[in-house]
């Protein structure tokens, strides 16, 4: 046992101090505890005093400076009863390590930085436009990107890429996990690797693949420095982050840190000490325990404190949330503590609503202040606008307008209760997880024979329509089809009331050749293409231009639910539903699955703003519609037309209100009216 009087009490981790470092990690059922510190030439054991109540061991460790590379040991019971997995050779990682260089090991990081000036954009979620990312995926073929930028943080900040996402009008990149993180090792074994990064080494630390630094310590500043480039440029960074699962994966997987240390408190068991997994993954931490609640909060202060990032998005959000019956709770310590966390406090705080356990699927049920990702506006969106328009070129009527107005409307049939508003909904077409929007119009089937598991893999009902033909064709008048449904999807996604997210690449037609999971495609099939066709550009300009009018039309954005009041006393209601003769929607139609052709009118609260008119055209012909008549509105003005490839001039057609336009097949227009 080292003579040097132990350090009880610091933060858990490897932290800095004159003359060395403090240490803190946690091993309740050890025996003895201990870490080998190596810096290039001399490896030195330092012994751990413990365990404290609690069981932490600490230490101060004399001459550690940055850049050492350390490893911790653990001794104590092994085997199934009680669940511990203890074995003394093998070298752990600290749970809470902020470096690792590229063999994975820790490295002792100084977390001195220069943030000058940095300030977050603390942007309202009204006025909020996601754009989903993978940081490699992102630049990797960008040809004005440096070559050894290219798919990294230093590469997200180049300025033909801020200039890209500033046109496109999104203002929070949403990046998939930045965590370090492993490759399983059936991937290895099938010659690829994990590419979306949801297979979590290290809590604290950024992935040093993604670096175009070499260094751990260059790693952590480079990510620091892409963090404070985006704030200057005026987005935000919101992190996806890995809280559910684990590298180390089930029984069978590799002891890499949290099993080695306390399988028993890190990860939910049963009585006979096997992960329980809702996760997919093999295991599932357990948030229940106290030690594994301050791990995620620990780590999401230092994001927030040390990295300066924006929010985060939480990967399998119910899994995190289960009670001791495995039951989801909202009232779960974990999403109290995060909510009354004062340094969270003012994040944008983002969860997925499921998990892949009994009773997963909980869209619409988690606390204010968390947003959700609504899988439901997916579906129904994907709904209308393909299957069942697919169904009706057939002569079928299956869902008709119904559930496309509920969600353009903001969902308030899953967030209108706890005082949450349409911002709690983040509606998306397409994610990291799925078809590409452009996939969806392209391919009926998924085409996962890339991923080595025999297409087995994904998804298998995506509600997406081919368009008659299953992947890549020449007829123009077909891909002209496919082009369109794809604005409508897009336009859809810009124009509802709630929070929109943009799949990277979506605004100018990703494919990913049919890939729907292509979670271990580091390559072109996962990648963006930078070579942009001309048609490409030309959706481009298009979702700029209504991203343009959401931000310029409030009313496409509001923070309340819509009301079906009037604003002003005799006046129209906030919300009204027009028939294509230009009549109220009367209840029957809402009931006919027939019915795919209607206008959703958005009354201005100010009397000197523009209403908004979004004609809505699902049928298979084109249609007359008559454009509503409305008390001190007499004339719209168009401003989109998804039946038109190019953005439309401005000024755009003038129509009197009551005239009738001709809405073409499968479409959506936007109008705006003013006095």
């Amino acid at each position: 046992m080292s003579d040097t009087p132990p350090v009880l009490t610091p933060a858990p981790g490897m932290h800095l101090v004159p003359g060395g470092a403090d240490f803190r990690v946690f091993a309740g059922h050890a025996d003895a505890v201990w870490v080998v510190v190596d810096d290039g030439q001399t490896q030195r054991r330092f012994e751990l005093a413990g365990p404290e109540q609690g069981g932490w061991w600490a230490a101060h460790l004399p001459g550690v400076v940055a850049g050492d590379r350390y490893a911790v040991h653990a001794a104590g019971p092994s085997g199934p009863d009680g669940g511990h997995r203890y074995d003394a050779r093998q070298p752990l990682l600290d749970p809470y390590a902020r470096g690792l260089d590229a063999q994975g090991r820790a490295v002792v990081i100084d977390d001195t930085f220069d943030w000058g000036a940095d300030a977050r954009p603390r942007l309202p979620w009204t006025s909020t436009v996601i754009y989903e990312a993978h940081v490699r995926g992102l630049t990797m073929t960008h040809p004005d990107v440096p070559i050894h930028q290219r798919g990294t943080y230093a590469g997200l900040t180049h300025p033909a890429v801020l200039d890209h996402l500033r046109h496109i009008g999104v203002t929070t990149i949403e990046l998939l996990p930045v965590h370090a993180f492993v490759s399983e090792w059936a991937l290895l074994q099938r010659g690829l690797i994990n590419y979306w990064g949801y297979n979590t080494l290290a809590f604290f630390a950024p992935h040093p693949r993604y670096a175009a630094h070499a260094d751990p310590q260059g790693v952590v500043d480079e990510f620091k420095t892409m963090v404070k480039g985006l704030h200057a440029a005026g987005f935000e960074v919101v992190l996806d982050v890995v809280y559910n699962h684990t590298a180390e994966q089930g029984a069978g997987g590799r002891t890499l840190s949290w099993r080695g240390l306390d399988n028993a408190t890190y990860y939910r068991l049963d009585a006979f000490g096997q992960d329980i997994d809702f996760s997919g993954c093999g295991n599932t931490l357990d948030a229940r325990d106290p030690v594994v609640i301050q791990l995620i909060l620990d780590s999401l202060r230092y994001w927030v404190s040390e990295m300066h990032v924006d929010g985060f998005r939480f990967d399998l959000a119910v899994a995190l949330a289960r009670d001791k019956f495995h039951d989801y709770d909202p009232d779960h310590p974990l999403l109290i503590a995060v909510r009354a966390d004062p340094v969270l406090a003012s994040t944008k705080l983002i969860v997925e609503p499921w998990d892949v356990g009994m009773g997963g699927w909980r869209t619409g049920q988690f606390p204010p202040p968390f947003a959700e990702w609504n899988d439901r506006y997916r579906d129904d969106v994907r709904t209308f606008w393909l299957s069942d328009l697919a169904a009706a070129h057939q002569g079928q009527a299956r869902h008709g307008a119904r559930d496309l107005a509920t969600r353009m409307a903001g969902s308030q049939d899953l967030f209108g209760h706890h005082h949450r508003g349409p911002v709690a909904s983040i509606n998306f077409v397409a994610a990291h997880d799925g078809f590409t929007t452009a996939d969806l119009t392209a391919y009926n089937e998924k085409h996962n024979e890339a991923n080595g598991e025999g297409n087995r893999d994904g998804a298998a009902y995506n509600r997406s329509w081919n368009h008659g033909v299953e992947g890549a064709s020449d007829d123009e008048n077909l891909l002209a089809a496919r082009r369109r449904s794809l604005r409508n999807l897009l336009g859809t996604l810009l124009l509802s009331a709630g929070v929109p997210m943009l799949n990277a690449g979506d605004e100018f037609g990703r494919t990913q050749r049919g890939n729907n999971n292509a979670y271990c495609q580091d390559n072109e099939i996962g990648w963006l293409d930078w070579d942009p066709k001309p048609w490409q550009a030309e959706l481009v300009d298009s979702v700029a231009a209504l991203a343009r009018i959401r931000r310029d039309h409030p009313v496409i954005h509001p923070a309340r639910f819509f009301t079906g009041e009037p604003l002003h006393d005799g006046g129209p209601p906030d919300l009204s539903w027009f028939a294509a003769d230009g009549e109220r929607l009367a209840p029957h139609r809402w009931e006919d699955p027939s019915t795919r052709t209607l206008s959703m009118l958005l009354r201005s609260p100010d009397a000197e703003g523009a209403d908004v008119l979004i004609v809505i055209n699902g049928a298979p012909a084109d249609v007359e519609v008559a454009l509503p008549e409305v008390a001190g509105r007499r004339t719209y003005e168009q401003l989109w037309d998804s039946a038109v490839s190019a953005a439309p001039p401005a000024p755009g057609a003038i129509a009197g209100a009551g005239a009738t336009i001709r809405a073409t097949a499968a479409s959506l227009q936007v109008w705006a009216s003013r006095t």
